[in-house]
């Protein structure tokens, strides 16, 4: 990709090649400037963030108050857990 751009390829010729936006592209070539290297990026949170996070807590949870209604749970919960967040783990 940098080698074609160098090289005076056009920045959208090179991101049509790619199948990749132009902005896209000169965010790579930035990164690339600044760090050396244009990969992809690792390590970084994909996904929702789980407001529930201790496993064992919510095992016991659902134990005890398992015969209520999701959004019920939910409220017992707190921590602005929603009914949709409960669900979510009990699938």
């Amino acid at each position: 990709m940098n080698t074609a751009v160098k090289r005076g390829e056009r920045k959208t010729k090179v991101s049509r090649m790619m199948n990749i936006s132009r902005n896209t592209l000169d965010q790579w070539l930035k990164r690339e400037a600044q760090t050396g290297e244009c990969g992809a990026i690792r390590n970084y949170q994909q996904g929702c963030r789980h407001k529930i996070t201790d496993w064992r807590k919510f095992k016991e949870f659902v134990q005890e108050h398992g015969g209520k209604t999701q959004g019920q749970m939910a409220t017992l919960w707190g921590e602005g857990v929603t009914q949709q967040n409960i669900s979510r783990l009990l699938a």
